[in-house]
């Protein structure tokens, strides 16, 4: 029996977005009404994080803010369904690696359009800041000296 492959063509677009120790794998889904991710199905203006609703993810009222912020600017709410798998970094770093690797995404799909705002906004830009390391010597810190002796 000969296996025949089938042409598929990709629905997504896959990119990567990384803040810290946080690093985002992102899947936005441009042209697709519905997507179902296991027991999950996710409409348009819709995203899940880890296989959770984002909402849920994501539950604390602070981190809202930034990524509502970033959809407004670009305009964009509700358009889209995207998925992104987080490993790494606290929840702060996860949203600005996210953040991040579905501004990749949306200048991979339509480059026209958006690279100009995504661009300006500094949302391509990868925020190079990570923690200092520690340092031989040092006690246990990365700055911390040591004590100098009383006498």
């Amino acid at each position: 029996m000969v296996k025949v492959k089938k042409n598929i063509t990709k629905e997504y677009i896959q990119t990567v977005g990384r803040r810290k120790e946080a690093v985002a794998r992102v899947r936005l889904y441009p042209s697709v009404r519905k997507v179902q991710i296991g027991e999950l199905e996710l409409a348009k203006g819709e995203f899940s994080v880890n296989s959770m609703p984002g909402k849920d993810y994501f539950r604390f009222k602070a981190y809202y803010p930034k990524l509502n912020k970033f959809l407004k600017e670009l305009g964009i709410e509700g358009k889209f369904i995207f998925t992104v798998k987080v490993a790494g970094g606290g929840i702060s770093s996860q949203m600005d690696a996210m953040i991040h690797g579905v501004a990749r995404a949306l200048d991979k799909q339509d480059t026209d359009a958006f690279h100009e705002l995504l661009h300006k906004g500094g949302y391509l830009t990868r925020d190079a800041r990570t923690r200092e390391r520690r340092k031989v010597g040092m006690g246990g810190k990365a700055r911390r000296k040591r004590q100098s002796p009383k006498r």
